[in-house]
């Protein structure tokens, strides 16, 4: 049972939930808003004398390699002499070095030059994807941090973090601060207990499916409290978090425990709890009530975390849903190529699938791939299309796994462990075959963003499904199953977690400026050029726009090949909007 309410609502004592409406003039509204935890932290950091219009100064800043070229290009033209706020810089997206010949590696170490340089943090490719890196390395209660990937959310430890574009990170580094107007903070108030066969993604994907549509949630901050909190592990709590973001919510941060306690002292930054909780009477502009207790095995068909069903749901409906997804496939595709899903109905009634990935910041959490290996253990994903990628994310997660013998569980049943990368997340790595069904746990199931290129008539899609759905999944031979249907799950040894990885090859600079040190550049990273005045008229060339209601920067600049050029205009100039339509469709459109 999801609600959403249609007022604003009183939570008291952290556990009932009193509408707007029928709390009368008992509390004080002005004074009940500042009991929020978010306006406590927004508080803490807000640099303007009132509260209205905020000006933030974060605690920390989070990049990969997409984004900290141009944005450390930028700093540089703008002033920056070092950097003010402890930096990281993760190499997940653009690590592997094949796409784009030398340029990835080029991109890798003008960011290891630049921590040297200006004092930052460097995390190689492959160690960590950034957003796991941050939980286990930045992220604490009552902290902000700001990061420029969608999916800058540690919540579930207490942080506020904030997604944005490589602009507001400049700012920070000059010193500037990030204004926003205050916020709506709305209650996800939690109740029961989540099935065994339940995971995070299932949980994230029916919240996705209840506000996204509606913009419930749109620009607010989503504050979870109430007792199913408790419910959770931090581990499970930080894969709904990530998913936050498909919302459209600006943050998102959670009352925290004995177990946010636990998990920080496992991380070695115990120092960094503290208990945040609602203050007695707190006031949210909106709440949705959670059930967890009733959430279902879910599947998020193509192409928006939102177009979400139960997969009971799914099966009771499967080909009038399905033919439904086929049109939605034939508008993304314009003409231009052809992705069905009838044809992969089997005799038997079921839909198979042609590929699996567990991975990145949502899946490759060490719960999730604990349970796939729990699924797994004994059986085979078969030999037939079908085939299984899981991707720890992080190295120590990776290592635990290794030595708990989950990963050879895994690969003794057929699947292919990875290492620390978020291609699949975005189009580059594991992109399956033309017309090929994906099923993934990871963030977003965009258009394109598992690689295709529908301009050359070629196209793929991924459906989202939790791990323990996909291991099913993959036990069954890629014939979709929930993983309802078995009972193998809960069984999971305490993490321990072994920073010796990082500690062998993360470069920490924070602090240690070396300001006569060189950046390294390279043949696709040139030095800021000479700035000319502005002249007084300018041709502008138009070849393309886009009208859809819904548009990513996937859609203006794609992911996977186009990573290599994102530190080189003139290169990605001639990527813009290629997935849009041939170069001839883009020249009739001028």
């Amino acid at each position: 049972m999801i609600k959403l309410y249609d007022e604003g609502v009183y939570l008291i004592n952290g556990t009932k939930v009193v509408p707007e409406s029928q709390a009368g003039t008992q509390y004080n509204k002005a004074e009940a808003k500042k009991g929020t935890i978010a306006y406590g932290i927004l508080k803490a950091h807000n640099t303007a004398d009132n509260m209205d219009h905020l000006r933030i100064k974060f605690d920390s800043m989070a990049s990969h390699d997409i984004t900290f070229v141009g944005i450390i290009q930028t700093a540089r033209a703008s002033g920056m002499k070092k950097f003010p706020l402890p930096y990281v810089m993760t190499n997940c997206h653009n690590s592997l070095c094949a796409v784009g010949g030398t340029i990835n590696d080029d991109d890798h170490y003008f960011g290891l030059s630049a921590a040297k340089k200006y004092g930052g943090i460097y995390v190689p490719p492959h160690i960590a994807v950034i957003h796991q890196f941050m939980r286990e390395m930045f992220a604490g209660c009552g902290k902000m941090i700001l990061g420029s990937d969608s999916h800058t959310r540690y919540g579930a430890l207490g942080t506020m973090a904030i997604g944005e574009g490589g602009g507001e990170l400049v700012k920070q580094l000059l010193q500037d601060t990030y204004d926003v107007a205050y916020p709506g903070v709305v209650a996800i108030y939690l109740t029961g207990k989540p099935a065994p066969y339940v995971g995070p993604h299932d949980i994230a994907l029916a919240i996705v499916k209840a506000v996204f549509k509606k913009g419930y949630v749109k620009n607010k901050v989503m504050e979870f409290v109430g007792p199913g909190v408790a419910s959770m592990t931090t581990d499970y709590r930080n894969g709904v978090d990530v998913m936050t973001t498909e919302t459209t919510c600006l943050s998102s941060v959670w009352k925290t425990d004995s177990d946010t306690k636990a998990f920080l002292e496992e991380h070695g930054r115990g120092g960094d709890y503290k208990e945040l909780n609602p203050a007695d009477v707190a006031y949210y502009d909106g709440c949705v009530e959670i059930d967890l207790s009733t959430i279902k095995p879910m599947i998020a068909l193509p192409f928006h975390p939102s177009n979400a069903y139960e997969i009971s749901e799914l099966y009771a409906n499967l080909k009038d849903i399905l033919a439904e997804t086929e049109k939605a496939a034939d508008k993304v595709a314009e003409g231009r190529a052809h992705f069905t899903l009838l044809d992969k109905v089997t005799p038997d009634g079921k839909l198979m699938v042609q590929q699996g990935v567990i991975g990145g910041c949502a899946g490759g959490n060490y719960t999730n791939v604990v349970e796939a290996a729990h699924a797994l253990k004994g059986k085979t994903c078969g030999f037939d299309e079908f085939y299984l990628s899981v991707y720890p994310s992080s190295q120590p997660v990776f290592i635990d796994l290794d030595r708990k013998g989950f990963l050879a569980d895994l690969m003794d049943a057929g699947a292919v462990i990875r290492t620390a990368f978020c291609g699949p997340c975005f189009g580059a790595g594991d992109t399956p075959a033309n017309n090929a069904l994906s099923i993934r746990h990871t963030t977003r199931n965009f258009p394109n963003r598992e690689g295709s290129k529908p301009g050359n008539g070629q196209m793929a899609a991924v459906a989202l499904m939790d791990a323990r759905s996909i291991a099913a999944t993959a036990a069954n031979g890629g014939k979709l199953t929930s993983a309802e249907d078995m009972d193998c799950w809960g069984d999971i040894p305490a993490y321990h977690y072994d920073d010796k990885a990082y500690k062998s090859r993360v470069y920490w600079g924070f602090g240690k400026e070396k300001l006569d040190s060189e950046i390294r550049f390279g043949p696709n990273i040139k030095d800021w050029p000479e700035q000319e005045e502005l002249a007084d008229n300018i041709l502008l060339k138009v070849v393309s726009k886009i009208l859809d209601e819904v548009t990513t920067t996937d859609e203006l600049i794609p992911s996977g090949e186009t990573s290599s050029y994102r530190s080189n205009p003139l290169g990605l100039a001639e990527f813009t909007l290629s997935r849009k339509g041939s170069p001839e469709s883009r020249i009739r459109k001028t």
